[in-house]
């Protein structure tokens, strides 16, 4: 709000492919696929074409109870066929944060009907972004999202995004038979774009499995060919309880997101008599939003966008690399799915008072889009970016940072 306040709003006015446009009729290249999402691309007018069609037949309309329709019902068994979750099911919802609500109280209701109403620990990591809502802001792992409100959500804990033996002492510490869940990306977004060790995630699904945690895997931001595969976790051959989704299975056009969910953890509230599951969300198998996300998966597989993106992952790493020698540049995290943090140094943050808000502003008055965080500037386009389009994106960061620089 006081950014607003501060000054003239920035107006996007039309976007296409990688490309938007402000009031000024001035071209800037979007290195974040806005918040992560657009994967294939602005304007796509196959989309546009399957919202009207949709739209034109049956708008919007609940699916509590027994209600459903055809495109939420198509979307969920096309999402199921590619999931690496035993025996999917699956819960379509609004958007991220309302998945990570639901992905939650589901784990914490899962225990109660099994006879174990005392899990009810979460565990994350830092670094951890999962939305905003409740119980996404109280299991974030970044104080500034937690800070200021009060008490959050209660049995909650975080620990060191890099390392399993971590959990395992706090499952521990905890005790296995308090806790409900761990939650992690696949690849750390938001945080700062930390990719896992290589056995990470199989040591993650071992101890999990050890001591009868579910694990839930938060692909918000890396599903949907943006790590090469559907949800982003199959790059590591793990099969979680539960994968949370959105961004990317619309690309944006419309809100949409949801959870696979294992049988396992599904059976006791299809089969259970009593066994209620009382949540839901207003538009949840919205028609129109479902329709929207058909034609994007269209695009991603007729496009081969799964392929493409492993190549694009890797001339974006080799370009993004080449900043690492940048003196204000302390480290680059790249490699693991389209995306990077280009880290700064301590010395430029507190000794020279840098922000990366100012080399975000340098880069976008030359034209690209970057994604500031308190230490790092982030980038993650659209999948349809071209090598050109990528040096570009990286020799005008690298302007920008040269800019500051001169100017400290």
């Amino acid at each position: 709000m006081n950014t607003v306040a501060r000054g003239p709003e920035f107006m996007v006015t039309r976007a296409d492919g990688v490309w938007l446009w402000d009031t000024s009729g001035d071209r800037y290249l979007d290195g974040t696929a806005s918040l992560w999402y657009c994967n294939v691309g602005h304007g796509r007018t196959e989309i546009a074409d399957a919202v009207h069609r949709q739209i034109s037949t049956l708008d919007a309309y609940t699916v509590y109870g027994d209600f459903s329709n055809g495109p939420a019902v198509e979307l969920s068994e096309r999402l199921a066929a590619h999931a690496p979750v035993a025996d999917p099911r699956v819960i379509l919802t609004s958007g991220g944060g309302e998945s990570i609500e639901t992905a939650a109280k589901l784990a914490r209701r899962y225990w109660a009907v099994m006879g174990q109403p005392e899990r009810t620990h979460l565990i994350s990591r830092t670094g951890g972004y999962h939305g905003l809502h409740g119980f996404g802001t109280s299991i974030s792992g970044m104080d500034r999202f937690r800070n200021g409100y009060g008490r959050l959500v209660e049995d909650t804990s975080v620990v060191p995004h890099d390392s399993a033996a971590a959990l395992e002492a706090e499952i521990l510490r905890v005790g296995p038979e308090r806790v409900a869940a761990y939650f992690a990306e696949p690849v750390i977004g938001s945080g700062g774009v930390y990719p896992p060790r290589d056995d990470y995630f199989t040591e993650v699904a071992r101890i999990c499995h050890k001591y009868g945690v579910l694990f839930i895997v938060d692909s918000v931001i890396c599903g949907f060919a943006r790590m090469g595969n559907w949800f982003g976790i199959e790059r590591f051959g793990v099969s979680p309880d539960m994968v949370v989704f959105a961004k990317g299975v619309s690309s944006g056009y419309l809100p949409l997101g949801g959870i696979v969910v294992s049988g396992r953890v599904a059976d006791p509230f299809y089969n259970g008599e009593g066994n209620a599951f009382m949540h839901g969300t207003t538009y949840a198998g919205h028609p129109t939003a479902c329709a929207a996300a058909m034609a994007n998966l269209d695009i991603l597989e007729r496009e081969d966008l799964f392929t493409v993106s492993l190549e694009v992952e890797r001339h974006l790493d080799v370009a993004l690399q080449g900043l690492a020698s940048h003196p204000l540049v302390a480290e680059v995290r790249s490699g693991v799915g389209v995306m990077g943090g280009v880290e700064l140094t301590e010395e430029a943050l507190t000794g020279r008072g840098i922000t990366t808000a100012e080399v975000f502003a340098e880069a976008r008055a030359r034209g690209v889009i970057v994604r500031p965080i308190p230490t790092s500037l982030l980038v993650s386009p659209p999948l349809v970016i071209t090598w050109e389009q990528i040096d570009h994106l990286v020799s005008t960061l690298s302007a920008a940072l040269d800019a500051v620089a001169a100017r400290h």
